[in-house]
């Protein structure tokens, strides 16, 4: 099983960049930033249950990694950065807590480290249980207008709301249904003493209007930055400062090894 992906050259000796996107997503949501990091070799995967993708299914954190790998294998991806939005950043912090061959660090934008606990893993999951049942029933134009009026949501303007609406009923529902609990916050495993005794870079982007990331940001061990109007989608409320911010990264954590 390979995750579908589309892929772009970069210049010889450079690692490869590869990115995961956000729950109903898919490949092109990080092909603007990529634009502006055109020295570096990218791929851009669709996950399971999306994109060209969606015809496939896993059964939790474990299997995806896996299939990460093996997709990585297939692309003759041997050293490579993980860049990875909302879900796409917790796939890519349990996948680099496996200590995968050839990783050489992760970027993460919004994603959650894990749940502590048990009451919140138990409210979650009986959240994520109605959200599946009405991707599953129910026309994605209403689920996704009640879907982006969730707190994390709250910076959107109503035009940015309509937008990601409009861009996010192109998906199939059951799919969505499916990868939503097969990768629940109510399954992962708690990342942030695995993430802390890391040997590997981790730098962690988040909106200056994203209250709850941000406090979230602050309990990690990884270098953090601020993305200036924007809440939490900041690559798609603010794509100059994220690609700049990625940038500076790649430009700081690889000058020596090039």
């Amino acid at each position: 099983m390979i995750l579908a992906g589309v892929q772009q050259a970069g210049k010889p000796g450079y690692p490869w960049l590869v990115f995961l996107h956000g729950f109903s997503g898919d490949c092109r949501e990080w092909q603007t930033i990529g634009e502006a990091l055109g020295d570096y070799p990218r791929l851009y995967l669709d996950l399971p249950g999306h994109g060209r993708s969606a015809s496939m299914a896993v059964t939790g954190f474990e299997e995806m990694s896996d299939v990460l790998t093996r997709t990585l294998v297939s692309y003759n991806i041997l050293n490579y950065w993980l860049v990875g939005y909302s879900l796409g950043g917790r796939i890519a912090m349990f996948h680099a807590c496996q200590d995968p061959a050839g990783l050489r660090g992760i970027i993460v934008e919004g994603g959650h480290p894990g749940l502590q606990a048990v009451a919140a893993r138990e409210a979650r999951s009986a959240s994520d249980h109605l959200w599946a049942q009405r991707f599953r029933t129910q026309p994605l134009s209403n689920v996704f207008a009640d879907w982006y009026q969730q707190p994390v949501f709250a910076a959107l303007t109503d035009s940015q709301r309509r937008a990601l609406i409009a861009l996010r009923c192109r998906n199939a529902g059951t799919n969505l249904a499916m990868m939503l609990e097969a990768t629940s916050l109510a399954v992962q495993p708690d990342l942030r003493a695995a993430l802390s005794a890391r040997n590997f870079p981790f730098d962690y982007l988040y909106g200056e209007r994203d209250e709850k990331f941000a406090a979230l940001a602050a309990e990690l061990n990884a270098v953090r930055h601020v993305i200036p109007n924007a809440g939490h989608n900041a690559h798609r409320e603010n794509p100059g400062a994220v690609s700049a911010s990625l940038a500076q990264i790649l430009r700081r954590r690889i000058k020596d090894t090039l």
